[in-house]
């Protein structure tokens, strides 16, 4: 049954400035609500529970989106792990306890498909949950991820909430991060190929091997995913997000070359880790709920490098994400 949500509701886009953040908030508006709130990381620390109590009480949001969070690739998660999962499990506690104070109507919590074991059967399936090990490279963040589905869950057990969770795929889109040293696979590509064309190089180096597959999905469709879900989704298992494809690495540097920079010619650096071998989501239980991507790869890369081209004027440091853990997004190197 579809919960219809007022386009006058008072709705709090946690994480705002970030990829995940900026794209709910073009959907929101988009769909004509008219009184979505936010804060600023030099308004509200997400990580100070005094702070996140204060706010809620004096703007009562009744649905919250909680798509804040201190994320990266392999490079930022094997070197600031502590920072990994302090950041994300305090962001995850403090509003999601705030929400329940201030009698928030529901919360839609996004996760990260990281939460899968390392050896999970692919396609990943929602009860593969906990199964077995999880993957080295990010551990500290995968369980600060898997500690915010289970508040959700305590929540909805103890105080009735209306509390849910996705687990979205590896994401891309404009506002991403495109720092070499600490973006995700995809957005390092597209820069990569961009120096190499604007550098005169016929050469791009490619992290590992180029054998491991990966999933993506464009952020317009996990934006539009979050609020088909706000509306139609209210059970207590998280729920998966994606496309239900994958690709090669390779084949994903194939792609972004023909449409970056035709030229180039790949080298693989072998000595750089794969991370895990395939991560792709069964996504089975969302389209049997009605919901399906609409932004094929090839597609949202062209869209993505023109955003990426019409924002250089701002520096390439100004294309970078901001710090979930202060109110917006930071996406931090390699693979996904």
């Amino acid at each position: 049954m579809t919960h219809e949500i007022p386009s006058d509701a008072r709705i709090y886009v946690a994480g705002h400035a970030g990829l995940v953040g900026s794209a709910v908030l073009r959907r929101l508006e988009r769909e004509g609500f008219t009184n979505v709130l936010t804060a600023t990381r030099d308004q509200l620390d997400l990580r100070d529970q005094a702070a996140v109590n204060y706010w809620f009480r004096a703007n009562r949001p009744e649905y919250v989106y909680l798509v804040a969070g201190t994320v990266g690739g392999i490079l930022a998660n094997s070197t600031r792990p502590a920072e990994f999962i302090y950041d994300n499990m305090m962001i995850h506690a403090t509003v999601v306890h705030a929400s329940h104070l201030y009698d928030v109507t529901k919360l839609l919590y996004l996760g990260s498909s990281c939460i899968y074991p390392r050896a999970c059967p692919q396609p990943m399936r929602e009860e593969h949950l906990l199964t077995s090990e999880l993957e080295p490279t990010n551990e500290s963040y995968a369980v600060a991820k898997i500690a915010g589905i289970k508040l959700c869950q305590a929540y909805r057990r103890q105080y009735g909430r209306t509390f849910v969770s996705a687990m979205p795929t590896n994401l891309y889109g404009p506002n991403d991060n495109f720092d070499l040293e600490s973006s995700h696979v995809l957005p390092a590509m597209i820069r990569k190929f961009h120096e190499a064309k604007q550098e005169g190089s016929d050469e791009v180096m490619i992290w590992g091997s180029g054998s491991p597959r990966r999933e993506f999905l464009h952020v317009d469709d996990l934006a539009d995913s979050c609020l088909f879900l706000m509306q139609n989704f209210d059970e207590e298992s998280h729920i998966n997000v994606g496309t239900g494809e994958d690709v090669t690495i390779r084949e994903l540097a194939e792609i972004v070359g023909a449409v970056v920079h035709p030229d180039a010619r790949l080298v693989f650096d072998t000595t750089k880790p794969d991370g895990t071998p395939q991560k792709l989501l069964d996504v089975s239980r969302l389209h049997a709920l009605g919901w399906k991507h609409s932004i094929e790869l090839r597609e949202g890369i062209k869209t993505t490098y023109s955003w990426f081209l019409e924002n250089l004027e701002s520096g390439l440091r100004g294309l970078r994400g901001g710090d979930s853990a202060t109110g917006s997004e930071r996406r931090p190197g390699g693979n996904p």
